[in-house]
């Protein structure tokens, strides 16, 4: 559920300041009446596309049964990993140019194109932020039923109501709270969460590997222990399970885990060194 309810959360938010920035643009536009319908025409679009990828994702995974579903599912958890490195490192580049870029773009859509650009812009970036949450929510592992499946939709509905409201507080202004620390609280968690997702697709991985014939070794590599602390910090329960759920904590971890947890965090210091700090693209 809190995993759940922090992607909805932090990708509503960004598609709200999206959808913000473009309103204050149009609201100085002469034809305000029209732009405004063809932006909540391109929101919706953004929105119906991502629901076709997530049943595309949810078919996809129910046709494909046994190793195959299992391989599939892997490789989306993967992707969604890739995708929030992709992500952190896309918003630090373009993050201070963010509200002239799309201001821009949409001058220029609605003078070229009548305004039907601006729908196209809009239906983009909200079915941007809206793929990505489908793919990040995937990732995490879909409960097929019973209470754990309720928590899930739970928490996406309490991301989706919070991210509203964190919108209005950021936009009302607050120095306790305001969109550099947003971005920079949601980075940190965000890149956990994408350490998390890359160790659960190792263990769908491990899974997979240990039934095939592979030397000796590579069975170790993938399911040797090389050490044990459940017995002071276990992944299954309290803030053990917390550690792992959003950082890929493994009370017995494996040699690959270890390996890629410290290659995935020499990646994410090597990217973050490429990109400018992040900043707080306010919306007037």
């Amino acid at each position: 559920m809190n995993q759940s309810l922090f992607i909805v959360w932090r990708e509503s938010i960004e598609a709200l300041l999206v959808i913000g920035i473009l309103q204050a643009w149009i609201s100085q536009q002469s034809e305000r009446r029209r732009a405004m319908l063809l932006l909540w025409g391109g929101v919706a679009l953004g929105l119906l596309l991502s629901a076709a990828l997530a049943l595309t994702i949810l078919f996809a995974g129910e046709w494909l049964a046994g190793a195959a579903g299992e391989w599939f599912q892997a490789g989306l958890v993967l992707l969604a990993s890739a995708l929030i490195l992709q992500m952190v490192g896309w918003m630090r580049r373009h993050g201070r140019s963010l509200k002239q870029n799309l201001q821009q773009a949409a001058d220029s859509h609605l003078q070229r194109n009548g305004g039907l650009g601006l729908l196209l812009l809009a239906m983009l970036a909200v079915g941007r932020e809206g793929s990505e949450t489908v793919v990040f929510l995937y990732g995490l592992g879909l409960p097929k039923h019973g209470a754990e499946l309720w928590q899930f939709a739970l928490g996406g509905v309490l991301g989706l109501g919070l991210a509203v409201l964190t919108f209005m507080v950021l936009q009302a202004g607050s120095r306790l709270f305001s969109w550099r620390h947003f971005f920079a609280f949601s980075e940190t968690v965000l890149l956990l969460l994408g350490a998390a997702l890359l160790v659960a697709g190792l263990d769908r991985i491990s899974g997979q590997l240990m039934a095939l014939e592979l030397p000796e070794q590579v069975y170790g590599w993938f399911g040797d222990a090389l050490w044990d602390s459940s017995a002071g910090l276990d992944d299954a329960s309290g803030l053990g399970a917390v550690l792992a759920n959003f950082a890929g904590y493994r009370a017995m971890p494996s040699l690959a885990t270890v390996a890629a947890l410290a290659g995935y965090w020499l990646l994410v210091a090597f990217w973050l060194r490429r990109t400018s700090p992040a900043v707080s693209p306010c919306v007037d």
